[in-house]
């Protein structure tokens, strides 16, 4: 009796990894995912967060996406072993801070490794040729099958016919004739293949799940790293560079804004980690301070602070400064107007 193969599938949440996975189970194959958590995924952070997306669902898509394929996923968390890609990429940084390849090839290693403890067989993921500009290309297809250790073990079913054979369809461990070839940027094949298997429901099909990709999320872990004279971060500083309205007047702190309630109630749970302000005369929003302020310095922050009231057009507001060990300071100041706040200062 043939024993039966096992495989694990790299889950982003994405369209392309539950095609993938779909596409092996098809074959009579055992699939289980995995997903490693960075702290840098762009779904469910921000829509659990904003006021605005209370009506986007509120899930992990890794988690859906297994759910809807009816198999087990493994969520690992890699918070401290990805700083070392994210810090020193041997393939370098994309448009912004997306260590594309060096993240995918990071990724295919750990997954090699859980193969190896689990007595699976071999590895899938949901790439494509020619779909991403760094990590998804012909000519590093094989970078990152060598260089993560995965070697042949490594199967991409959405593109296998426009790759050498993997060890699975040499060994007929899977049908090369049921894989498939797409290629390029568009995701039409895919969502035919999505309507063929009777998937009517997936995440937006464009785009990636990773906030390196997004150059404003990228300017503000830049500035970070600038303004504390050091490239460590933990995950509070990644969410919290999720959130808010961020603007640094002096080099040596900056104001994170809240922008709507939701954003406020998450802020309120690092009170006792940072110095805040908010306004007591009129309605406004919760601002942490990051940095170490001077005394000259608050009446500036409390003027900023000020302007993204509702008391912005007062001729004096009062602001409450509250600090970590729960001491309180109340300012009188006149808000900033928004011209008067140099575009320099926005991250």
């Amino acid at each position: 009796m043939n024993k039966q193969r096992k495989a694990i599938a790299l889950i982003s949440g994405g369209l392309d990894s539950m095609l993938a996975a779909r596409t092996i189970q098809e074959q009579g194959i055992h699939v289980e995912g995995i997903n490693f958590f960075t702290g840098f995924c762009v779904e469910g952070h921000t829509h659990a967060i904003r006021e605005k997306d209370k009506a986007k669902p509120k899930r992990n898509n890794s988690l859906w996406v297994a759910e809807q394929l009816g198999i087990k996923l493994h969520i690992v968390d890699v918070i401290e072993e990805y700083k070392n890609v994210l810090l020193n990429p041997k393939h370098g940084y994309g448009q912004h801070m997306n260590p594309c390849l060096d993240c995918k090839i990071f990724m295919v290693n750990k997954a090699k490794q859980w193969i190896v403890e689990n007595d699976f067989d071999f590895i899938i993921t949901g790439e494509v040729i020619g779909q991403r500009p760094m990590s998804q290309r012909k000519a590093t297809m094989p970078i990152v099958a060598r260089e993560s250790g995965a070697d042949d073990l490594l199967l991409r079913p959405l593109c296998a016919k426009n790759l050498p054979a993997t060890l699975p369809e040499r060994e007929g461990w899977v049908d090369r004739e049921k894989l498939h070839d797409i290629t390029g940027r568009s995701r039409k094949p895919q969502m035919a293949m999505a309507k063929d298997f009777g998937i009517d429901e997936y995440s937006q099909p464009a785009g990636g799940c990773c906030f390196l990709t997004d150059k404003y999320y990228s300017a503000k872990l830049v500035d970070l790293w600038k303004a504390r004279d050091s490239r460590e971060y933990e995950l509070d500083d990644v969410m919290l560079l999720k959130v808010g309205r961020h603007i640094r007047p002096q080099p040596h702190y900056k104001l994170i804004i809240a922008r709507e309630e939701g954003e406020g109630r998450f802020l309120e749970g690092y009170k006792k980690d940072y110095i805040s302000m908010k306004c007591v005369s009129h309605q406004g929003p919760l601002v942490l301070i990051d940095g170490t302020i001077a005394a000259e310095d608050l009446y500036l922050a409390a003027s900023i602070t000020a302007r993204y009231g509702q008391g912005r057009e007062a001729e004096q507001v009062e602001i409450n400064v509250l600090y970590q060990d729960g001491a309180e300071r109340c300012l009188q100041v006149k808000p900033m107007l928004e011209q008067d706040i140099p575009k320099a200062w926005f991250i």
